[in-house]
């Protein structure tokens, strides 16, 4: 049984609600703990160009924190055990799940194939980079 569980969550609404879904109802029949997180890629220098880079990340950021604590309260996660993090998604789950010594992470994947599927995702990422056990649930219509 798991005692504690990461849902790395993209905070899309379609695809995230069925991901949500299966995680909430693991969650309540192991009775763990549930943690959330999301990372905010940072954009690239050259798209600053035209606005300022703190009013860009800022906005990303905070819109990121108002969605992320919305998901914690139809979970009802803490706000303790909710994390916005800024940089490269994967290392910032997998730094995120080995801080809270997590037992379980789990994602959505877009079950890719081909050239991109080669090239790595971020579910495939975290599948071979964490030091627990990882839950990738296949979205539907994938």
């Amino acid at each position: 049984m798991y005692k504690h569980i990461l849902l790395a969550s993209d905070l899309t609404d379609d695809a995230g609600a069925f991901v949500i879904k299966k995680v909430h109802e693991m969650q309540k029949l192991m009775k763990a703990r549930l943690s959330l997180v999301h990372a905010v890629e940072p954009l690239p220098g050259y798209s600053y160009a035209y606005f300022g880079v703190e009013d860009i990340e800022g906005m990303l950021i905070e819109e990121a924190r108002k969605s992320l604590k919305k998901l914690g309260k139809k979970l009802s996660v803490k706000e303790k055990d909710q994390y916005i993090e800024v940089g490269p998604t994967k290392s910032r789950i997998l730094e995120i799940a080995a801080e809270t010594k997590v037992d379980l992470i789990v994602c959505g994947s877009h079950g890719r194939h081909g050239l991109s599927l080669l090239l790595g995702s971020t579910a495939n990422a975290i599948l071979h980079g964490a030091k627990c056990d990882v839950l990738t649930v296949r979205l539907p219509g994938e």
